[in-house]
């Protein structure tokens, strides 16, 4: 796949992380995609404290602005399976 800036990279399946976020006294969970890219590794950590949604850059990633990860973060997800993929289970 391409990202802009990064040219084709090779992404992980995203896996579930647990995170210590500033200002708060609870571990939370996140998800971290990682990816090989020309330029080197990286990842992106996505963090959800209740309805905000928090992301960072990690290697190749780092500096970028939330939106510019989100929308790597977005483009880095396995495809999902559509409402025709539902298969029934009999019996």
């Amino acid at each position: 796949m391409e990202i802009e800036g990064l040219g084709e990279v090779r992404a992980s399946d995203p896996e579930r992380v647990v995170l210590r976020m500033r200002g708060t006294a609870v571990t939370v969970a996140g998800w971290r995609v990682a990816v090989e890219a020309p330029r080197g590794p990286g990842s992106i950590v996505l963090a959800e404290q209740g309805a905000q949604k928090f992301y960072r850059g990690e290697g190749v990633f780092l500096g970028w602005p939330q939106e510019r990860l989100e929308a790597a973060y977005r483009a880095l997800l396995p495809p999902s399976e559509g409402p025709g993929d539902d298969h029934l289970q009999l019996g």
